[in-house]
């Protein structure tokens, strides 16, 4: 019998030393204050568009932008280390439905140009007489590739999990 109010976990994103508040020359400019923001390597996604979105009149902005690729970098590699590894999700996938062969290749293969993509990033994020206009064209391929990336794993995973062919072990 419960005799007091039920405790909910909070929403709200803790702050780590990884990622730091937001400094006063860089606000938090999207949702309401107080409301959740997106964790991890979603996060850091979050925080790399909000950094390539803002003015380029803003000092230091390609270093901003750097420091906001950074975590998507570390992020992502972990992402990879996790379903490429040994014990990671892509063998278990295939162990449970090995029909989904060619969707786990299709993710690896992603993850390949996923990297290069973030390597451009940086590259024309460091390049001085690169024009802010093409940083904003890479960045923005980086983000529509990462969002292309988590729908098909998340439709694998789906049919994985979700759909029942039977006589599959």
């Amino acid at each position: 019998m419960v005799t007091g109010p039920v405790q909910q976990p909070s929403l709200v994103a803790r702050p780590c030393a990884a990622h730091p508040h937001p400094t006063p020359a860089e606000p938090h400019r999207t949702g309401l204050p107080g409301a959740p923001r997106p964790v991890g390597l979603a996060g850091d996604l979050h925080a790399l568009a909000r950094a390539v979105t803002a003015a380029t009149t803003e000092p230091r902005w390609r270093e901003r932008v750097l420091l906001r690729l950074h975590p998507v970098g570390q992020g992502f590699a972990e992402h990879v280390q996790v379903t490429e590894g040994p014990a990671g999700l892509y063998g278990e996938l295939l162990t449970h439905a090995p029909r989904l062969c060619h969707g786990v290749r299709l993710l690896t293969r992603e993850h390949t140009a996923i990297g290069a993509a973030i390597l451009a990033v940086q590259r024309v994020a460091e390049q001085s007489e690169a024009s802010p206009d093409e940083l904003r064209d890479q960045a923005a391929y980086l983000l529509r590739a990462f969002a292309r990336h988590r729908r098909r794993g998340a439709d694998l995973l789906w049919q994985a999990y979700q759909t029942d062919l039977g006589g599959e072990t």
